[in-house]
């Protein structure tokens, strides 16, 4: 593409063919890996434990929490794409680095212990599919991820983690093998609050599930690994001429992104509710236990239609842990990072991700229990998303971060409101805790 700032002549100018705009597929990339990433094999679990236990009645939590997650993503991917840093990059130049090291410390250990919960999750829905030996799965997925990460050229690796995007429609799928009623589902959808601890914990669970802090530092670094990647991108406060197509881009890509990863954890709602709530089954812990639970009731291609899911949006969720944990560390250090970069130019990112990665994996050798891991980790992303939402937001409307491209009053109100609903799920959290 001819940049037209290098043209004298405006009539030369004037006769250069302007870029076509991008198609839909090309368009759709960090905001639909990152979208995608949060249907992991956790957050599966999160979603199958609503839809068992309280059926149909948790469909309306995924329609209010995707405005405010699209919200707080599209704010991180811009903070990327206008900056030319991620969020702890900006993080590190706007605040004291005490606040810096803590957050980023939570970060890198709630991604580790889920790192641990998805490789565990997705040994055991092979387990289930095939036998075999579920600790020998857990390092053989935790090293493929490795590998390709480390070792895949970035523009492939990107093309490949858009494909097992689809690996989510696995659960859409499910919803139409089996018998749902549609009219109930209807019902679900009208918000209400039901005065009870576990429905409150439960709601709680959908929110952090949802709305977690590694998705923001994920899409914000992979903005910027976009615009480095074009040689003819600049971070937007340096080419305010790019911003119209970029921030359309981003918005779209955002938007559809998230809008498909909480409809499909709304249809692992459904199926869940369908299936084990309707016939009793209310104790789920697991994906992999809901997928054991689903084989007598909804048949054997339902159950491998819902395990096989398990292992794709595990296999594309593993990097974006590790990836969002090592963009995060090596912005705070101010190490070379970046998935482009050849292994041996950074050394210390690819060590991070390699190192949560196999840490994470031998947390499924050791006693401690996973479900309490699980818990654990989302207490410590309760606790790390709403410093980080509210310092995301600050930067967001200086001009000496963003330049001319602060927030709009629109985005700004429903980045505020993400950040208060999360204050109040922390706070809903340790109150339901403590009871």
């Amino acid at each position: 593409m001819t940049d037209l700032r290098t043209v004298d002549d405006p009539v030369r100018a004037s006769e250069i063919k302007q870029p076509e705009r991008p198609k839909l597929l090309q368009i759709m990339g960090p905001g639909l890996i990152t979208g995608a990433s949060d249907d992991d094999p956790s957050g599966i679990a999160t979603y199958s434990q609503a839809g068992a236990q309280f059926g149909y009645a948790m469909g309306w939590t995924l329609l209010f929490t995707y405005p405010l997650m699209a919200a707080i993503q599209l704010i991180s991917a811009e903070i990327g794409r206008v900056t030319g840093k991620g969020i702890a990059g900006n993080l590190r130049a706007c605040y004291p680095r005490s606040l810096l090291y803590g957050l980023v410390g939570l970060l890198l250990l709630a991604n580790t212990i889920n790192l641990g919960a998805d490789l565990g999750a997705m040994g055991a829905a092979l387990n289930l599919l095939i036998g075999g030996p579920l600790l020998f799965y857990v390092v053989l997925f935790g090293a493929i991820s490795v590998l390709l990460e480390v070792f895949a050229r970035y523009s492939r690796y990107v093309s490949m983690l858009k494909w097992l995007s689809l690996s989510l429609f696995a659960y859409v799928a499910t919803v139409f093998i089996v018998d749902v009623s549609w009219r109930d589902v209807l019902a679900g959808l009208v918000p209400h609050i039901t005065p009870n601890p576990k429905y409150i914990t439960m709601v709680v669970a959908i929110l952090g599930t949802t709305i977690s802090p590694y998705l923001f530092f994920w899409q914000a670094n992979v903005e910027v690994e976009e615009e480095k990647e074009n040689p003819v991108s600049k971070p937007l406060k340096d080419a305010p001429e790019q911003a119209p197509m970029e921030l359309e881009r981003i918005s779209l890509d955002t938007y559809i992104g998230m809008g498909i990863s909480n409809l499909v954890a709304l249809f692992i709602v459904i199926s869940t509710a369908a299936t084990l709530h309707a016939h009793g089954i209310t104790d789920i812990q697991t994906s992999s236990q809901a997928a054991e639970a689903l084989r007598p009731i909804a048949g054997k291609f339902a159950f491998a239609v819902f395990a096989l899911g398990i292992i794709g949006t595990g296999m594309l969720a593993l990097p974006v842990l590790a990836g969002s944990a090592a963009y995060a560390v090596g912005e705070v250090f101010d190490w070379p990072v970046g998935l482009a970069r050849q292994p041996l130019r950074a050394k210390a990112f690819y060590g991070t991700i390699a190192g949560a990665t196999v840490v994470g994996g031998l947390l499924n050798f050791t006693p401690l229990d996973p479900i309490k891991a699980l818990f654990w980790s989302a207490v410590i992303n309760g606790v790390v998303a709403v410093p980080v939402m509210i310092a995301i937001m600050l930067m967001a409307a200086r001009s000496a971060v963003m330049g001319q491209f602060c927030l709009s009053w629109r985005l700004k109100f429903m980045g505020w409101l993400a950040t208060i609903v999360m204050a109040a799920a922390a706070i809903g959290m340790f109150a339901t805790w403590g009871a």
